[in-house]
């Protein structure tokens, strides 16, 4: 998925960042209100990770305007208050889920997780196709069988693909839910890791290529 965090503690929201992105998140990362804002309006976020107390703009403005706008963003909100009330407030605001701090990044990592499935069509825990068993939570994957090892990207890409139904998925669809915004687009990253995945599920060959499409597991 394609997760912004929005956190002013940078080694907080660095650890964040790096415990989702282990668990093969596309992260970006902004550090005040109005960054996090500008990125939302660029970026089609599956989970915003949001810290209430920002600077330039305010945690709980950040929340009403991704509630207020069109986006599908589902908003998980943290802070430090830990108050009835305060959970409450924040949840009125809009946000989808809430998180005291200090928390546990499991706990946190699925939080997101199980936003991330609220914000597209309903799918199943497991997704299965063309003999190919991926399990998103545990992050494994089995080819008939067979015990597949994935890196992050690979598992990713292969995540969104099983997710299609069958459906073309085009090369700038993945690394706008794969990547970061860092990533650049003439880098053939997206062709790169399809082959690298190619090779690892294994014959008979089941990711197509779909010419001046994309990518789909018929």
């Amino acid at each position: 998925m394609r997760v912004l965090v929005v956190e002013d503690e940078r080694l907080l929201a660095g650890a964040i960042a790096e415990w989702l992105r282990d668990a093969a998140h596309a992260v970006d990362l902004a550090y005040d209100g109005a960054a996090a804002l500008e990125r939302a309006g660029v970026n089609d976020y599956d989970v915003v990770v949001l810290d209430r107390d920002l600077p330039l703009v305010h945690g709980d403005d950040v929340c009403r305007e991704l509630v207020r706008g069109e986006r599908t963003a589902r908003v998980l909100m943290l802070t430090a208050a830990a108050e009835i009330t305060d959970r409450v407030g924040g949840l009125g605001l809009g946000a989808d889920d809430y998180l005291t701090k200090p928390f546990a990044f499991p706990e946190l990592a699925a939080r997101v997780l199980a936003l991330g499935r609220r914000c597209r069509p309903a799918a199943p825990p497991t997704l299965r196709r063309a003999g190919i068993t991926l399990d998103p939570a545990r992050r494994e994957v089995f080819r008939d069988g067979r015990y597949v090892p994935l890196a992050k990207k690979e598992f990713a890409v292969l995540t969104e693909l099983l997710r299609a139904g069958g459906a073309v998925v085009s090369a700038e669809q993945l690394l706008e839910k794969v990547w970061d915004e860092h990533a650049d687009p003439f880098t053939g990253a997206v062709r790169l890791t399809v082959l690298k995945l190619r090779r690892k599920l294994a014959d008979p060959p089941v990711v197509e290529t779909v010419k001046g499409a994309g990518y789909r597991i018929p």
